[in-house]
Order: C-alpha cells, then sequence, then structure tokens
C-alpha cells in the first residue's frame, strides 16, 4: 500500500459517509406513499460501532432527508446525522468545528458527482469500486466492494489497521 494512503489514515479522527450508493446499493424502493425501504450492509454498521470502540466517531452527509436513514444511523450509534446536505463541503467547517478537529483528519467516502468536493477537502478520501469515474478521480483509495456490499467496512478495517495496529479493539 502506499506510503500517503497509511499516513492518511493514521491521522483519521472522524469518518463521515454518503448513504445512496455508499451504504446502499443506490437503490429505492417507493411505493404510493414515498421511500418504503433501504438495504444496508451489517458489516458497515459493526464497522461504526468499532471505530467507536476506538474513539473514532462517524457521521453522515446525505443530500436526502429520510427517516429510515435516521433510524439505522442511531441503532448503528452513527454520532450525527446531517440529512437534507445539498453542498456538503459546505458542512465540512461546521463539521470540523463540531468535532474540534481539522479537514485532515477527517475520512469521507462518496460515490457521486455531489460528493467530488467534499473528497477534495478532507484528508482521505474514499469511493466504492462502482463510484462513478470522477469520484474515482479524486478517491486517495478505491475500495474493491460496491456500495452497499461492505465498501464502508473495507475503508473502516483499512484506517483501524493503519492508525492502530496491534492495538485495535475489535469486540
Amino acid at each position: 500500500m502506499r506510503e500517503s494512503i497509511k499516513s492518511k489514515c493514521k491521522k483519521i479522527k472522524l469518518v463521515l459517509t454518503d448513504v445512496d450508493g455508499v451504504l446502499t446499493d443506490g437503490g429505492r424502493y417507493y411505493s404510493e406513499k414515498g421511500e418504503i425501504m433501504k438495504r444496508f450492509h451489517v458489516r458497515d454498521g459493526m464497522g461504526i460501532n468499532i471505530l467507536l470502540r476506538n474513539g473514532i466517531k462517524t457521521a453522515i452527509v446525505t443530500k436526502e432527508n429520510s427517516k429510515i436513514v435516521k433510524k439505522w444511523a442511531k441503532e448503528m450509534n452513527v454520532s450525527k446525522t446531517y440529512s437534507g446536505i445539498k453542498i456538503k463541503e459546505k458542512e465540512l467547517e461546521k463539521i470540523c468545528k463540531y468535532y474540534k478537529i481539522s479537514p485532515s483528519e477527517v475520512a469521507f467516502i462518496g460515490d457521486d458527482v455531489n460528493d467530488i468536493k467534499l473528497m477534495k477537502k478532507v484528508g482521505f478520501a474514499v469511493t466504492p469500486s462502482d463510484g462513478i469515474l470522477q469520484a474515482k478521480k479524486n478517491a486517495n483509495y478505491i475500495c474493491k466492494n460496491s456500495g452497499g456490499n461492505g465498501a464502508l467496512r473495507e475503508m473502516i478495517d483499512l484506517i483501524l489497521k493503519e492508525k492502530f495496529s496491534n492495538e485495535t479493539n475489535w469486540y
């Protein structure tokens, strides 16, 4: 692995994630009443809790305003959910101030055009294997896993491996 990725991972104090296309496969299930279902990968949720055990918080930054996402986030111990965020990169300063960290201490995983400007501003930018080409061009790391299939967990495991080596509190 490139040394720059290792050094970036060692600095991380907060993990930000998009939802659709990262935590989910990007599919959306609708009825006449609106969105009714999303599928999340169980290992992503476990990864969030492993990060927490090791002193790293996770926050969601999403364009959507979904009750399903908020419920999942609460059950998975996500520290904060920023919903209805149209211009994600504008939230970074507020997020860093809230957590008392710098952008270089933030990792973000995103997959589409509305994630790219935020990817350019954080310390460690990641995209799932099925992220769009522009996201891949701006990522420090491209996951082997696709969105909704453990991409977040792959990123988490990479950060934990580099940041804590043999000291990780896995469970």
